[in-house]
């Protein structure tokens, strides 16, 4: 089980890249247009480095849904291996059965 306050922090980097998400991609648009000025690019380059860190996509990890294990995620089922073995050996899991030879 991780820490609680990781979970919350995770969630909150959540929130924050989705209230970011247009800008953001506006500003990166923006930078890489060649058809647009220099000026204009470096200037939208800026205004996308002084945006909070937390507001990019690539700072929220992906967690289980029960317990917030970050290593090992299934996104399938967004589960993490260790949680999808014991849910598919109780048949929690429709259509996951397990292979045997």
């Amino acid at each position: 089980m991780a820490k609680r306050s990781m979970i919350v922090a995770n969630e909150r980097r959540r929130l924050i890249a989705e209230r970011y998400r247009d800008r953001r991609d506006a500003l990166r648009s923006a930078s890489r247009d060649t058809s647009l000025p220099l000026a204009e690019r470096i200037a939208a380059g800026r205004a996308l480095a002084a945006l909070p860190r937390d507001s990019s996509p690539v700072r929220v990890r992906n967690r289980d849904q029960v317990d917030g294990r970050p290593r090992g995620h299934l996104g399938v089922v967004g589960l993490s291996r260790i949680r999808f073995r014991q849910s598919a050996h109780r048949g929690e899991l429709p259509g996951i059965t397990k292979s045997s030879w």
